[in-house]
């Protein structure tokens, strides 16, 4: 089954319900009734049917909910520290071996996103600025104050949350949005041209490079290391070579804004959510240029005087290493390591949050593997997780359960959160 189908289809078997079976025994003594022999546990994983994971494969609902569960990270040891967004951290550990968590902290700043974990510290991540925490090796909890890495960051407008990505040589990545949709003169609205140039790019829609050391540094201490990036949310380094990739939102509304250009359906299916290696002086062209998954090409907005055909300007730029269903909004990447089984060994995990500017149904809401051939992505991508929005929705309040983040643990787990309830499933071979 190809991606597109798996991510089309609901498998949603009803769950059994369980009672305890002490309470169920005085329940009938106390109505008179001769008490029952209870019956059996059933063995194996307590997996959650609600959601679809790869046969042999199950999900456990490991925390039921920590508040607006924005991306996560996993300790060498399995603890799970989740950034949430309108109360700093939440570190969650299993002591029991049950594959919940049992044991919960929170602490920290808010309004974070984005986080990232190094040798003995935790970087958060937000709005405005980046945060270290010292984090000692096994500990759920810092041992003395944040200090500020990065200050000032601009986040007025659209797309104000920041995501990091530390380097082994202490540098680290800090992915800005842009504040606009296209970079129109007045913003979203149906024919406006865009600035040309582009001021937004001055201080958004690209990814900066900051050491990771230095303390209270500012835009300007930083270097611009990949530009026309509208939103690069994604972030991650790859374990084997440390170069960097990014899942970028593509930008919206091409049917709402030029409705003689372009029909509700290629609204729907244009831009690609593009999947791009990211190099030092990269330029992927947003907001002049956007991928059309049709032509697999970049090709000129029409804010700038494009059609949908037209490549123009847009010819030297960057293209994707893969281009993804449009509006599916990737919010997360993590890469596999050797304690998967084979089939996801090399690869990456992407957690989309699920579209909103596609004509009725809604996509996305799911979990996507891009494996790798090597150190190249295969471009055979697959759903890997599905079923979170709970059935058919036509917009984002419609769905149960919206994937956020997502994390590769180095016992074989994959651990997903959702920013509408909290809840964070950790996803293991069936015992």
């Amino acid at each position: 089954m190809s991606g597109r189908d798996r991510a089309r289809s609901r498998w949603l078997p009803s769950a059994p319900v369980t009672i305890a079976p002490l309470a169920l025994g005085l329940a009938l003594a106390a109505c008179g009734e001769e008490e029952v022999e209870p019956p059996p546990v059933e063995p194996g994983l307590p997996c959650d049917r609600s959601i679809d994971v790869p046969d042999g494969y199950c999900a456990i609902i490991f925390h039921s909910g920590v508040g607006r569960a924005r991306q996560l990270a996993v300790a060498d040891n399995g603890d799970v520290f989740v950034v949430v967004r309108d109360s700093g951290v939440v570190a969650l550990r299993d002591t029991d071996d049950d594959h919940r968590a049992d044991e919960r902290v929170r602490w920290g700043a808010r309004g974070g996103s984005g986080i990232a974990l190094g040798d003995g510290v935790l970087y958060l991540a937000r709005d405005n600025d980046v945060l270290r925490y010292p984090l000692p090796v096994g500990e759920l909890r810092p041992d003395g104050d944040p200090v500020t890495i990065v200050k000032g960051l601009p986040s007025e407008r659209n797309h104000p949350t920041k995501s990091v990505a530390l380097h082994p040589d202490g540098d680290i990545f800090v992915a800005i949005g842009s504040p606009s949709n296209a970079c129109q003169v007045r913003p979203r609205t149906r024919g406006e041209p865009g600035h040309d140039p582009c001021p937004e790019l001055e201080t958004r829609a690209g990814i900066w490079r900051f050491d990771g050391d230095e303390e209270d540094q500012e835009l300007s201490d930083g270097e611009l290391f990949a530009t026309g990036v509208r939103n690069g949310a994604a972030l991650a380094l790859h374990p084997s070579t440390d170069e960097l990739y990014s899942v970028v939102h593509g930008r919206d509304q091409l049917h709402e804004l030029w409705p003689d250009l372009y029909t509700a359906e290629e609204g729907s299916e244009n831009p690609s959510e593009e999947f791009v290696h990211l190099e030092e002086g990269d330029d992927f062209g947003w907001p002049y240029c956007y991928h059309n998954p049709e032509s697999d090409a970049k090709v000129l907005a029409p804010e700038y005087g494009g059609d949908g055909e037209i490549v123009g300007r847009c010819e030297p730029m960057k293209a994707p290493e893969i281009g993804l269903p449009a509006h599916w909004a990737p919010n997360a990447l993590a890469f596999s390591n050797g304690s998967f089984e084979e089939e996801y060994r090399s690869g990456a995990f992407v957690a989309f949050h699920g579209s909103w500017n596609r004509s009725p149904p809604q996509e996305g809401y799911n979990v996507v593997w891009l494996p790798f051939d090597g150190n190249s992505p295969s471009g055979e991508w697959e759903v890997f997780a599905d079923g979170f929005a709970g059935g058919e929705v036509n917009r984002p309040s419609e769905a149960d359960f919206r994937p956020t983040g997502v994390a590769a643990g180095n016992d074989g787990a994959v651990y997903v959160s959702d920013s509408m309830q909290g809840r964070i499933w950790r996803i293991v071979l069936e015992e």
